[in-house]
């Protein structure tokens, strides 16, 4: 196996963005401490830290009636009590009025209001997070995603529905308590439009999916492969902006999320699983986000050539002067070695 010793520059397939893949700079000495490797463990070990769990009694999502919340949109239960619900978000970024945005000018600048919708989707144990989830509420909360999507779907002011899940503070998570949010938006946010722009100019160009052609040589060439079913794999993107991002994708061709048939939705919820218990085990429990980019709501015959797919960022490096500058990511983890360490 042909790993990077110095640096290399690579350029995305579907954005065009380029990114510097530098082991060597791992080495690069720091304060108080030495690096004396490149290798993905030494990584780890500088930035493991120990997770510290909040309190049951002191967590909003134990009695969402107690804390405030509005009763549930959609409740998925047992016979004993509810396993997954949908809640509106007591802090919402966006807050629905039966109104549409639209565009006004300030000045030279282009403004809207924040109409929207700012959801949670929230499990019920306190200390399961979605890699220690059972099948059947992983398989859940994904199900809580795609009805409640299709229930935004209904809502002409909107154009794009935004599914995440942030773990740790690190990520972004105000709360311990696993929770998921979905945020659905009157424009089609800037990262997803790029994306979406890339994989458009390449099937025109050659007549084929972008994402399609990746996963063709990515499953030929096994190197960056961390896992896969009969219908979803696991990969460490050959374009790699962030060290151990991984990328899931169903192997079949579909370009919207709410639409992927119920038996390959499984798979793909199953590799998920898969490659963030690993992350876990092998990484040690690193704080991440992962989301969903899929297709907007609306003009559903102009985006047949994108390719669904979920992305996993752990949160390890810290955007510096260049990166800010340039806009290029340096990361210092081969992603041939990254998926190796995975497996």
């Amino acid at each position: 196996m042909l790993l990077i010793m110095n640096s290399e520059l690579r350029q995305d397939l579907v954005s065009g963005d380029w990114i510097v893949i530098a082991p060597s700079r791992a080495k690069r000495p720091t304060e108080g401490e030495t690096r004396p490797s490149g290798r993905p463990d030494q990584l780890i070990k500088l930035h493991k830290m120990k997770r510290i769990k909040a309190p049951i009694k002191d967590c909003p999502f134990e009695n969402l009636q107690k804390s405030g919340h509005h009763p549930p949109i959609l409740k998925f239960q047992n016979s004993r009590d509810w396993e997954v619900v949908v809640v509106e978000n007591k802090y919402p970024a966006f807050t629905h009025i039966n109104v549409c945005a639209s565009p006004e000018k300030r000045g030279p600048y282009s403004i809207m209001d924040g109409i929207g919708h700012h959801n949670l989707v929230i499990t019920r144990d306190h200390c399961k997070n979605f890699p220690k989830l059972s099948k059947q509420n992983a398989n859940l909360v994904f199900k809580a995603f795609v009805d409640y999507y299709k229930i935004l779907a209904n809502d002409y002011c909107l154009a794009y529905v935004s599914i995440f899940h942030n773990w740790g503070q690190r990520a972004g998570a105000s709360i311990y308590h696993p929770h998921y949010q979905i945020i659905a938006l009157p424009i089609v946010p800037p990262d997803v439009e790029h994306s979406l722009e890339g994989s458009n100019s390449y099937y025109k160009k050659h007549k084929k999916c972008v994402h399609c052609v990746m996963l063709d040589w990515e499953l030929k060439e096994k190197k960056r492969i961390v896992y896969e079913n009969k219908s979803a794999v696991v990969l460490a993107p050959f374009v790699m902006r962030e060290p151990f991002e991984l990328r899931v994708f169903p192997k079949k061709h579909f370009s919207y999320f709410e639409d992927t048939p119920s038996a390959i939705m499984r798979d793909v919820v199953s590799a998920l699983q898969k490659a963030l218990q690993k992350m876990e085990n092998r990484l040690h429990d690193p704080d991440y986000n992962f989301f969903i980019h899929t297709s907007p709501l609306r003009d559903k015959n102009k985006y047949k050539h994108y390719h669904w797919h979920v992305e996993i960022l752990p949160k390890f490096n810290i955007s510096a002067g260049f990166e800010q500058g340039t806009g290029i990511e340096i990361t210092t983890v081969d992603p041939d070695e990254a998926a190796r360490f995975l497996r």
